[in-house]
C-alpha cells in the first residue's frame, strides 16, 4: 500500500513555516535539508520538519494540503505544539532514516 504524508517544515520555533505534500517524506525532507526542495525554504532556511500526517489515499492527503495552507498561522502553530511542543526536528525519528556520518569518525 502507497503512503502519502502532509508535513510542515520551520525555520526554527515560531519561525517561518511551510506545508507540503509528498509520496516519499524522507526524501523530500532531505531535499529541503539539502536546499533542493523549493526556493521558498532555500531562501528562508525552512528544513525542519516538525509536523507530518499519513494518508493511504493521496486526494485525501492533497485536500488536507490544500485546506491547512488556508488557516490562520496561529490554527498551525497549534497544531505542531499540540503534538510537538518544543519544535523538535522529527527527521531522524523517522523510520528509515540513516544516522548523520560523523566527520572524522571510523
Amino acid at each position: 500500500m502507497r503512503s502519502y504524508w502532509v508535513y510542515i517544515l520551520a525555520s526554527k520555533p515560531r519561525g517561518s513555516l511551510y506545508i507540503g505534500v509528498t509520496n516519499g517524506l524522507i526524501l523530500r525532507v532531505e531535499q529541503h535539508k539539502t536546499a533542493k526542495g523549493s526556493s521558498f525554504t532555500r531562501k528562508y532556511k525552512v528544513n525542519r520538519l516538525v509536523w507530518f500526517q499519513e494518508f493511504a489515499d493521496v486526494r485525501e492527503a492533497i485536500q488536507r494540503e490544500k485546506t491547512m495552507k488556508e488557516w490562520p498561522r496561529a490554527w498551525k502553530i497549534n497544531l505542531i505544539e499540540r503534538e510537538n511542543p518544543h519544535w523538535e526536528d522529527l527527521y531522524s525519528s523517522l523510520p528509515g532514516v540513516r544516522p548523520p556520518l560523523i566527520k572524522g569518525g571510523r
